[in-house]
């Protein structure tokens, strides 16, 4: 009886956070204290986001293209990458630092660069999300390599498997978990890393039209923009996880067991 009543509110605890969110928010412009033009009232925006779902879905079909071909990009450099770190060790001590400083660089700051490079195609915007989201694939896929059990290694290297059936048998299961936690992140990374890199440029997208709103001073839609974009990187972490649980049945069998 206990577990259930935390699971329930485990469950329900962020719906209440956010409808709380929502009546502070509404309270706070119903009377005013902050001006209308600075922000606007919740039923504004969602007004805002039914007069311009249509507009949003066709920016959004851009938007998705570049950050979905970015982070297929991404998981394929992020495959090799974290493999042949994980073969060789001078490869290791060579890289890791080099991914972690990678990630210290703002995406704002690489993008104007992208674009004058690449010019104002979908180039850019596809590079700047391999950028963004390779790294956390990567390091999820290095950890799963290295938490390797060494007793399973030893036991198949007596009986007699070679070094890439160790690696497909008992390396690549035992890093799913790790990979898509990273893919989790990197999913959500990848929808704002395509709108940042069309902010800078572009003529299509979800940054665009973001940007021209923005201009208008509409920020009704402004705000109704960014709860669509946030929905949708809801929606891919969401696939994630599915695909998590079709690819690793295991371990939601271990979950349940604990539960």
């Amino acid at each position: 009886m206990t577990k259930k009543l935390q699971n329930t509110t485990s469950k329900t605890a962020p719906l209440l956070a956010l409808a709380a969110l929502v009546l502070i928010w509404y309270f706070v412009c119903d009377r005013e204290i902050i001006p209308a033009y600075m922000l606007p009232s919740p039923l504004k925006v969602i007004n805002a986001f039914k007069d311009n779902f249509g507009v949003m879905m066709k920016q959004a079909t851009v938007t998705l293209q570049e950050a979905c071909y970015g982070l297929l990009i991404g998981i394929m450099i992020a495959f090799v990458i974290a493999s042949l770190m994980d073969r060789f060790d001078f490869l290791y001590k060579a890289l890791y630092p080099l991914l972690v400083v990678s990630q210290t660089i703002p995406t704002i700051a690489i993008a104007p660069l992208l674009v004058l490079w690449m010019g104002f195609g979908m180039a850019p915007k596809i590079t700047l999300v391999v950028l963004t989201t390779f790294f956390p694939i990567a390091i999820g896929l290095l950890n799963g390599y290295k938490s390797v059990d060494n007793d399973s290694i030893n036991l198949m290297r007596a009986m007699g498997a070679k070094r890439y059936q160790i690696f497909r048998y008992i390396k690549i299961p035992n890093a799913l978990t790790d990979f898509f936690s990273g893919l989790k992140i990197s999913a959500a990374y990848a929808i704002v890393g395509a709108v940042v890199s069309e902010w800078v440029g572009g003529f299509e997208g979800l940054g665009v039209y973001m940007t021209r709103v923005k201009k208008a001073y509409a920020f009704d839609k402004m705000f109704a923009v960014i709860i669509f974009i946030s929905a949708i990187s809801l929606l891919l972490m969401a696939l994630v996880t599915v695909l998590e649980r079709v690819s690793t049945p295991w371990n939601q069998k271990n979950l349940n067991k604990k539960r």
